[in-house]
């Protein structure tokens, strides 16, 4: 019974596993982040743009 439990306690399969699901997890929440940034900058510069072109088309009709 205690060779189970030493040879038990000696396995890191699981721990390897869960390292690489952390690393997952924090790979993606970063992508999250940045492409959520990305997003709101291109908003706002479609915005912009949008804003311009409807001031100069405005005069025109």
């Amino acid at each position: 019974m205690t060779k189970i439990f030493h040879r038990l306690l000696r396995d890191e399969t699981g721990a390897t596993a869960i390292e690489y699901g952390l690393i997952a997890a924090l790979i993606s929440v970063a992508l999250i982040a940045g492409a959520s940034t990305l997003g709101n900058s291109l908003d706002s510069t479609f915005n912009g743009i949008g804003g311009k072109i409807t001031t100069s088309t405005s005069g025109k009709l």
